[in-house]
């Protein structure tokens, strides 16, 4: 490792009332779940399981439109790796109701 540069990269997670925000040295080709696992953000919020949380790059989720999954998405400098918590609610189920309810409040 004496000849390979370290980089640093973020892992962010984040409650309504409390945010934390982790900067790490990692080596290049470190990937995404990786990074989260060096954290130790888990430690810090028991809650998160990382083998099943969904992450992401500055608000784009990895493993969808066109990104790798977390557990192969090679970092780059300066990256910030966002652990999401689970949806308490369908959005769309929650835009049905809403729209239901607007028809009968009409």
């Amino acid at each position: 490792m004496a000849d390979t540069e370290l980089m640093t990269v973020e892992v962010a997670y984040a409650l309504p009332q409390q945010q934390k925000i982790i900067e790490l040295l990692v080596e290049p080709g470190t990937t995404a779940y990786q990074a989260a696992e060096q954290s130790g953000i888990d430690k810090i919020f028991p809650e998160i399981d990382l083998p099943t949380a969904k992450m992401g790059i500055f608000g784009q989720s990895l493993g969808t439109k066109g990104l790798k999954p977390a557990r192969e998405h090679r970092l780059q400098t300066g990256d910030r790796v966002e652990i999401y918590r689970p949806l308490i609610a369908d959005p769309k189920e929650v835009r049905r109701r809403r729209a239901e309810k607007s028809k009968r409040d009409a």
